[in-house]
């Protein structure tokens, strides 16, 4: 029996009466093509069962269609959310996505940029890294090779998007503050992280306005973990001056804080207040529902992607570009204000403990 012969992209032009080059610019979304065109094309390409060969369309455009993303952990929620947002706008756009996690290990970000520039992925989103190199950005931008930041410091030339968790941690300090709260424990991610960093500095602030400092003891910013929110919350609850709040990155850290608060014996939101830093299903669903410092995780991903998408289109001038997300504080019923008497049961609780 004689094999039926493959499709041609000849043939896809002809049956979408098209020219071999608009036919060519459709399928791989590239070039200016109208819309009209693009669907014809892609109909006559299901129709004749078309199936491009992706090495020799790699080797004629120089282009692979595939996008790396790099995240410390995309087990976690915050970026889960993200990186679906991101897949879903690169695959209207005829991207795929390759994702690794970097585990906040600089060397194993480096070399994992490295594999993927080797791997010829159009572009790379890079989200936060401990010991950031905004120059490691330049120089990739400087080889023609696109790149994204997300949370991260990129320098002048770089393109990235920021979520402003100076604000965020700003606000959510404020409204502990304004319910009787001095002794604020926060429990982030590490200061040599941009996130980290800017929460320390808003938290700061906060106090600042309140004509107040905080507790530099109280402040502990070190790796995401439920296993070190869990010992440092306990630690904390046991001390002379216990904290009578909590603000705490809303992932692992949330969860080892809550299970903290509980084998302390205290409860939420009569004993301690608690403000998750990201809104994940843990702070929603918990009870008490936990107060949030939110922000739109589904826009981060779309801006994420239309912005690498400009600069992954060869005809466009590559131009920096820099988008800030903003935060709202969410209100639940995780947060009180400070009661009489809690202060002081608090150290005589901690006192009982630690004889």
């Amino acid at each position: 029996m004689k094999k039926k012969q493959q499709a041609t992209i000849k043939d896809v032009a002809q049956a979408a009466g098209v020219s071999l080059g608009t036919a060519s610019r459709a399928l791989n979304r590239r070039g200016r093509v109208s819309a009209e065109a693009i669907t014809a094309v892609m109909r006559a390409a299901q129709q004749l069962g078309y199936e491009p060969d992706a090495v020799a369309q790699s080797m004629r455009t120089g282009a692979t269609g595939v996008i790396g993303l790099l995240v410390s952990d995309f087990a976690n929620p915050l970026y889960a959310r993200v990186i679906t947002a991101v897949e879903a706008r690169l695959q209207t756009a005829g991207y795929a996505l390759l994702l690794a996690n970097t585990h906040n290990d600089a060397r194993k970000e480096r070399s994992l940029i490295d594999l993927f520039r080797r791997r010829r992925v159009d572009g790379l989103v890079l989200g936060p890294c401990e010991a950031e190199d905004p120059p490691l950005l330049e120089r990739l931008s400087d080889h023609h090779f696109p790149v994204v930041a997300l949370d991260r410091d990129f320098g002048e030339r770089g393109s990235g998007l920021h979520v402003d968790h100076f604000g965020g941690a700003l606000q959510a300090t404020r409204y502990l503050l304004n319910l009787g709260h001095e002794r604020i424990a926060l429990l982030t991610s590490g200061s040599s992280l941009r996130p980290g960093r800017e929460r320390i500095a808003g938290f700061r602030d906060a106090f600042a306005g309140h004509g107040l400092k905080p507790d530099e003891r109280l402040i502990r910013a070190e790796r995401s973990s439920m296993e070190f929110a869990f010992s440092e919350s306990l630690a904390l609850l046991s001390s002379r001056e216990p904290p009578t709040a909590f603000m705490c990155l809303g992932t692992r850290i949330l969860a080892g804080v809550l299970q903290g608060i509980r084998h302390s014996g205290r409860g939420a939101p009569d004993d301690v207040s608690v403000v998750s830093i990201g809104d994940t299903d843990l702070s929603q669903l918990f009870s008490p529902s936990i107060t949030a410092v939110t922000w739109d995780l589904e826009a981060v991903g779309t801006a994420l992607a239309e912005l690498l998408l400009k600069l992954v289109e060869p005809s466009r001038p590559r131009e920096s570009e820099r988008i800030v997300i903003t935060t709202q504080l969410v209100l639940r019923e995780s947060c009180g204000p400070l009661r009489p008497g809690v202060r002081a049961a608090s150290i005589a609780a901690a006192s009982r403990g630690a004889a």
